[in-house]
């Protein structure tokens, strides 16, 4: 569970604001090894503030960097980076626990704000809402062409997450469900090409003319 750093407060669903002290708590990526914070000017705006959003470069290069308002504290990520954010910060984990996955989901999923869309904030375009792999809890706001924007609550959710397991059975239920796609694929029945037979043109011929005489003694 996320606590606040000034009160250490339970944080509430999905968010980074404290409703105990009033405190809007960062993503505490100076905290984090191998990562040092930057921040410098970006062309990007917030989809949630509107406000010019600044550069955090992270690492001992500098060479990961993603894009962070600096009031709500949102961050937009480039494609495929939300991933590499979490496995060069977040503890690998080697066990699953299932418990403690159901109740980061109960208490950091619930929300009661209500669904909406927002606009990528490199082209514009409203982005689509999308489930960060199975059992995460977390949708994100995805631009397939630009990158992937999550809430500070959103991003700490998924680091809680991945640090109790939740990937490592997310992968298992996706090996699940290959498996189980095989599997029907193998059972369907096959048939060979030509298997069917077509009548030829002397039955077609018989077919018609049995017709014709039917119809003739109908109407006599």
């Amino acid at each position: 569970m996320a606590l606040c750093t000034s009160c250490s407060a339970p944080l509430p669903a999905n968010t980074a604001f404290c409703s105990y002290c009033g405190t809007r708590n960062d993503l505490d990526v100076q905290a984090v090894q191998r990562f040092t914070g930057t921040p410098d000017a970006s062309l990007r705006h917030c989809p949630d503030c509107g406000l010019p959003m600044e550069t955090i470069r992270l690492g001992e290069d500098g060479s990961f960097a993603v894009e962070r308002c600096p009031d709500c504290f949102g961050m937009f990520f480039d494609p495929g980076e939300v991933q590499a954010f979490l496995d060069a910060s977040v503890t690998p984990a080697f066990e699953v626990n299932r418990q403690e996955i159901a109740s980061i989901n109960r208490e950091r999923g619930s929300t009661d704000r209500p669904i909406r869309y927002v606009k990528c904030p490199d082209c514009g375009k409203l982005m689509n809402r999308v489930n960060f792999g199975p059992t995460s809890g977390v949708i994100m706001d995805q631009c397939k062409a630009h990158g992937v924007w999550l809430g500070n609550g959103e991003l700490i959710h998924l680091m809680e997450w991945k640090r109790a397991g939740g990937q490592i059975l997310a992968e298992e239920r996706l090996k699940v469900r290959r498996e189980e796609r095989v599997a029907v694929d193998r059972a369907r029945p096959s048939f060979p090409v030509g298997s069917v037979e077509t009548p030829d043109a002397t039955s077609l011929d018989d077919l018609l003319s049995s017709a014709v005489h039917l119809v003739s003694r109908l109407f006599r």
